[in-house]
């Protein structure tokens, strides 16, 4: 991707949807020493599929075994809230989709309310992909002025899958409403602000973004949203299964992250890895 723009180090926020909530607090590292406040992961349930749709190969019948176990795995939503000391609240956001073990406890609303914030005192959004089950609580900042960032390459892909239907269902209508403030931006990356960093990385989507976080005292932190669901996908290199839409742009991304993460140490928070999400601390802990 050519060389690193300033900054390398970024800063927090990214919560998540899950049964449990989980709260983070992070600090960035500026030039001052010092980036975000605080992060906090929600959980707002459980969602299970059909372990084909993440990993590739998994379900395919061979001659030996034509009739393969057809697995299912229960998943996470994962959205990060972010308190930036000069841009205040900054949301990464994820929301809905098949879920399980549900109460309305889980809901938005609720999980930020659990930070000691309100919904209310959002003041930007961060949309790693537009996909269902990221969009889905956008209908919360409708006819606000609240920032939307999205790649632009990620916008125009979900506009035109919806209205040619090539790709629908994973796209709805109402979480691409006009009445939303889209932001969209452009390029291999954007300093969002002082230790927020989002790198373009194609594959899953035209226009998937993972977010790089530095914190004072726990370090770099990057949260995948969908370019990776589970830990198998990272650790093994494996590229996605039904859920892939560029195998090529896949791996370019898939060695981009790699190299970030052995240059920075940086701590992975994989898109829907259940695993990975409860081996950090959950809320109401704050990581710095």
């Amino acid at each position: 991707m050519g060389g690193l723009p300033p900054h390398d180090e970024p800063g927090p926020w990214f919560q998540q949807n899950h049964q449990t909530e989980r709260q983070v607090a992070y600090s960035e590292r500026g030039n001052d020493g010092s980036v975000a406040d605080y992060a906090w992961w929600e959980d707002e349930s459980n969602v299970t599929s059909a372990n084909g749709w993440f990993k590739r190969a998994t379900t395919s019948s061979t001659a030996s075994n034509p009739n393969p176990e057809s697995k299912r795995r229960k998943l996470v939503i994962i959205s990060v809230l972010i308190e930036h000391p000069t841009e205040g609240l900054i949301f990464p956001l994820n929301d809905v989709f098949a879920r399980v073990d549900y109460s309305e406890d889980h809901e938005l609303e609720a999980q930020i309310k659990k930070t000691g914030h309100d919904i209310k005192d959002i003041n930007a959004v961060i949309m790693g992909h537009l996909h269902l089950d990221q969009a889905g609580g956008l209908e919360h900042f409708i006819s606000t002025k609240v920032p939307i960032y999205v790649h632009e390459l990620g916008l125009k892909h979900a506009y035109y899958s919806v209205a040619t239907k090539t790709d629908f269902g994973v796209y709805l209508p109402h979480c691409l409403s006009f009445d939303l403030n889209w932001q969209a931006f452009s390029g291999d990356f954007l300093e969002l602000a002082q230790g927020i960093n989002l790198r373009h990385a194609p594959g899953h989507t035209p226009g998937l973004c993972v977010m790089q976080v530095n914190l004072r005292e726990s370090g770099t932190w990057v949260f995948t949203t969908d370019m990776y669901h589970v830990q198998g996908k990272w650790e093994d290199s494996v590229p996605q299964g039904w859920l892939a839409r560029d195998h090529d742009d896949w791996v370019r991304s898939h060695q981009m992250i790699r190299m970030l993460q052995k240059r920075t140490g940086a701590k992975m928070v994989l898109g829907h890895c259940a695993k990975t999400f409860f081996s950090y601390e959950i809320a109401p802990h704050a990581y710095t």
